[in-house]
């Protein structure tokens, strides 16, 4: 007898697969979920559900089998909150020490995110300041002089 499939799955159409998918949530960041070991950075898509992208570098996570830890709770939490997450390509990007957090531990950061991430898509768009957040450069303040 076979069993009914699930909707928790995580098909190919739940994730992003080429360098430009990827390079459109990073040159096109509206919402950010950040914490000193993880950050989420996402964009809306036109898509009836969320992607997500996965950036855990060796630079940071040391450990192939870390790597593969970080990879592998992060995808079964987004698996498991598909349905509650907005139309969004999301990328989550490890930071250091990332590897050092217990599954435990990752899992309820990753709660913690995903949730801030679906408050922040809930609220409306606000206009984007390029220069939001950041001093003026040097030549900018040498021009005005």
């Amino acid at each position: 007898m076979q069993q009914a499939r699930s909707d928790f799955g995580f098909s190919k159409a739940l994730r992003l697969l080429n360098a430009a998918q990827y390079r459109a949530v990073f040159s096109g960041t509206e919402i950010r979920a950040a914490h000193p070991n993880l950050l989420i950075i996402a964009r809306r898509n036109d898509l009836p559900s969320p992607r997500l992208g996965l950036v855990v570098a060796k630079k940071h996570v040391r450990l192939a089998s870390d790597r593969n830890r970080v990879k592998r709770i992060v995808r079964e939490s987004f698996r498991l909150r598909q349905h509650e997450l907005p139309a969004l390509d999301a990328v989550v990007l490890a930071r250091p020490g990332t590897g050092e957090l217990s599954n435990e531990e990752l899992a309820k950061l990753l709660d913690k995110l995903w949730r801030k991430l679906t408050r922040r898509a809930a609220e409306p768009e606000a206009p984007r300041d390029s220069n939001r957040g950041r001093k003026p450069s040097g030549k900018a303040r040498k021009r005005d002089q």
